[in-house]
């Protein structure tokens, strides 16, 4: 096995624990910290990590046409993606549910197989269906005694759609960069796209509590500084359809992650639908036959 071929294996699993992480990041803040100003404070951090690596490393930036691609996906992947996700969870809309609505992003990407240009197998359709059903099972109780609330749940619809097509126009445009030089460039566009709504609909009521603390640390460091680079990574060295199908484990690992930090209670159908979602990720990732 090459090198880069173990990396790659090694990169899925710990993109997977960081992506999940996120939501248990989110729940951490929500009381303390109003969701789109938390994020502004986010962004900033990121910029400053990522413009100290940058200029440390003398690392290449893009051209104009190809910093404005970036600027692009950026927003939508960061700005659209995280901004309805947190506030989503702000409202009162529960994690699990926003997991499973914004975890239905391998759906959404094969419905838009003409604008990735990729081949779906039908072992992969196969896979991307089960690794669905897994999800389905995760989330079966939530969704059956969850009470209906319209605002979030468009929000993290949105927030499914800037982040899907986000992934693809960044795939098809600008798929080669520098992480370092390019986060500084998506998360400037994106704090200049959230800013507004911040001053607007906000009053930066940020209480810097251990909790908020923590999570502020978590998605700079982690969340932003590894998991992002850890996408943008798998994403130049495979398919979106292979990318995205990882993200069907997401909710089940999120209820795990809430039972060992929270206490949550941990359901026979979150284990049954994370082994029947390892199977879906098996048949839409493995695809290639030796």
């Amino acid at each position: 096995m090459s090198e880069s071929s173990t990396l790659s294996r090694l990169a899925i699993p710990a993109f997977i624990f960081i992506w999940a992480s996120g939501y248990v990041v989110a729940k951490l803040a929500a009381n303390d910290a109003e969701a789109l100003s938390f994020l502004v404070f986010r962004y900033v951090g990121v910029i400053a990590l990522m413009l100290v690596l940058a200029l440390a490393a003398r690392a290449k930036w893009p051209s104009s046409r190809d910093a404005m691609h970036i600027a692009i996906a950026g927003v939508m992947i960061q700005a659209v993606y995280l901004g309805g996700v947190w506030v989503a969870i702000r409202m009162g809309l529960s994690a699990g549910l926003s997991a499973l609505i914004v975890n239905l992003q391998p759906v959404l990407t094969a419905c838009l197989f003409f604008l990735t240009h990729e081949r779906i197998s039908q072992r992969q359709i196969v896979g991307i269906a089960i690794g669905f059903l897994g999800v389905v099972i995760v989330l079966a109780a939530k969704l059956m005694s969850a009470n209906f609330l319209l605002v979030p749940t468009l929000l993290c619809v949105m927030a499914l759609a800037g982040s899907t097509l986000g992934v693809i126009y960044q795939k098809r445009f600008v798929p080669q960069f520098d992480l370092r030089s390019g986060q500084v460039i998506q998360f400037t566009a994106s704090l200049i796209a959230t800013l507004p709504f911040a001053l607007a609909f906000e009053s930066f009521s940020v209480r810097w509590t251990n909790e908020v603390i923590i999570a502020m640390f978590w998605s700079v460091f982690v969340l932003s500084g590894i998991g992002i680079s850890l996408m943008f990574y798998l994403l130049r060295t495979g398919s979106i359809t292979k990318l995205t199908s990882t993200m069907y484990i997401v909710p089940a690992l999120t209820a795990l992650l809430a039972w060992l930090l929270f206490n949550e209670r941990l359901t026979w159908n979150v284990v049954a639908g994370m082994m029947v979602t390892l199977v879906g990720i098996y048949l839409v990732v493995n695809t290639e036959r030796k």
